[in-house]
């Protein structure tokens, strides 16, 4: 025992106490984490801000274009439109430096009889539009065609060749362009674009229903009627369009046959199948009054008092037109043709044919031929009923010969246009529609504002719309707009942070007992 404890004892070594640790404990430690959580959210709400910035900036100031092409009955009109989109009313803003149009003769439906060659009437609109948009933007600029009342009075089979015509023009075009953009749009959307349009040009676009306008156009093939009411309508004839927080209940109507010119037409066959004989008739020929024309004019240019104007199928002769000038059988023969059928209705009420027309509610915008023969006539844009006929009656019942020392340059065809004209219009919204000789709530316009009003304005906002569908719909507000670039960046900021949360290296903390303190080292991965 006296040997064992004379052995030296070994000097002993403090114990150490080890503390594995990913997360320093000391207080310093404790707020460089608060720390990061602050420079992370002040990361994250900055470049939330610079892209909501910059995303805004971009919908308000970057220069678009589209392109839309009517094609008429009477002619094919390319539109450019040149735009930028605002934010706080999700509606395209017109720049009318980049706004322009062009249009050509005849309409696309004179193609029937060769429709492969239909597409080559495009070509003179194409470079028309090319000389207006910079050529860096044609890829994004979408051109579409519409066509309304002339091609869809064409057989199917034809229509549709004149239409594959036309895309593959559009289609080497340079613009952005699908085949299913060259259509025909039925008469109740051409009624729809057609009041979009007007109430945009007139700021009214998301107002009360009842501060809208309507709107009835004249066309060559076919008239629109469109207004918004309360009304419970058929199904049929019913249209929900929204701006905003509104929501319209539209009546849109398109009626066939009754543009101006096949109106024109269908009343020479009328009065021609219904006329009174002569005793000119012969067996070769039979002459009818045509009471649309002035007195001595002549269609045919060889005699002012009867000409030739009709050739009658049903009968193997041909008809011939006595002009004689007079306004109120011309409207009387204007009325026979837009009565026509009514008693086939199955409507409460139509007051054109057998289509059921609600009572028009509100004021109205008359425009294409309406504002045309107001303007002939120069009546003014707000003229009444009772104005027109009486400038109709004296035109009509005036003498040939000075009419055209008049109207020296007047073409010879636009005499008896104008004639009709007034009386078809006064037929038409008074003795069919019912509006009142006095009444002022028509405005014969085609511009407002510094806008021209057409359908094809109200395709391109509505169409627009439909485009940008995903950026209306992220805009409905712009809270939404700005929670969603929130949410963006967090996510981004928070994938920063964790990729270099990750390369930062690992430590582990030891108490030293000896030394009285902790000790942080590294470990290795």
């Amino acid at each position: 025992m006296e040997a064992f404890a004379k052995l030296p004892r070994r000097a002993s070594s403090p114990p150490r106490l080890f503390i594995p640790s990913r997360t320093p404990v000391a207080p310093l430690n404790r707020k460089q984490h608060h720390l990061n959580i602050w420079i992370f959210f002040s990361v994250a709400a900055a470049v939330s801000l610079f892209l909501y910035v910059l995303v805004a900036s971009k919908r308000i100031d970057y220069p678009r274009f589209s392109v839309v092409i009517d094609a008429g009955s009477t002619g094919t009109r390319l539109h450019v439109y040149g735009y930028t989109m605002s934010p706080e009313t999700k509606l395209p803003v017109l720049d009318q430096a980049s706004t322009s149009e062009m249009k050509v003769r005849p309409g696309l439906s004179s193609y029937s009889g060769d429709p492969s060659s239909a597409g080559a009437a495009l070509v003179e609109l194409l470079d028309f539009g090319k000389g207006k948009i910079p050529k860096n933007q044609w890829g994004n600029t979408e051109i579409r065609l519409m066509a309304t009342a002339g091609l869809r009075m064409l057989d199917d089979g034809v229509r549709e060749k004149i239409l594959d015509s036309c895309r593959r023009v559009l289609t080497t075009s340079g613009f952005q362009f699908r085949d299913d953009w060259a259509s025909v749009i039925s008469g109740s959307d051409e009624g729809v674009f057609a009041w979009v349009a007007a109430n945009y040009a007139l700021d009214m676009l998301g107002r009360d229903l009842q501060e809208t306008t309507g709107i009835i156009e004249l066309g060559g093939a076919s008239t629109q009627i469109t207004f918004a009411t309360k009304e419970s309508l058929p199904s049929e004839f019913a249209h929900i369009v929204k701006f905003g927080g509104a929501t319209y209940n539209l009546y849109s109507n398109s009626f066939l046959g009754l543009g101006q010119n096949v109106a024109h037409d269908s009343v020479k066959k009328l009065l021609s199948s219904r006329g009174l004989t002569s005793a000119e008739e012969s067996p070769a020929s039979r002459v009818y009054t045509d009471p649309c024309s002035p007195s001595g004019y002549s269609h045919t240019g060889m005699s002012p008092a009867v000409s030739v104007v009709i050739p009658s199928s049903s009968l193997e002769r041909q008809s011939i037109a006595h002009a004689s000038g007079n306004f109120s059988e011309c409207k009387s023969a204007a009325l026979l043709l837009l009565q026509k059928e009514k008693d086939r209705c199955l409507y409460q009420q139509c007051h054109l044919g057998s289509s059921y027309v609600p009572n028009l509610q509100g004021k109205f915008l008359a425009t294409e031929n309406f504002f045309f023969t107001s303007k002939f006539f120069g009546l003014g844009p707000v003229p009444i009923l009772s104005d027109l006929e009486s400038a109709g009656q004296q035109f009509c019942e005036e003498d040939w010969m000075k009419l055209k020392s008049k109207y020296q340059t007047l073409a010879e065809e636009d005499f008896t246009k104008y004639c009709f004209s007034a009386a078809y219009i006064v037929a038409l919204l008074h003795d069919s529609l019912g509006i009142a000789m006095t009444d002022k709530r028509l405005w014969f316009s085609d511009n407002v504002q510094n806008i021209q009003v057409d359908w094809a304005l109200g395709a391109f906002i509505m169409k627009t719309m439909e485009q940008m569908g995903w950026i209306a719909f992220i805009s409905h507000d712009r809270f939404f707009t700005l929670f969603g670039i929130i949410v963006l960046s967090s996510l981004l900021s928070f994938a920063i942070w964790l990729i270099l949360r990750l390369r930062k290296p690992q430590l582990k903390t030891v108490y030293d007992l000896e030394k009285g303190r902790y000790i942080v080292t590294k470990v290795s991965r």
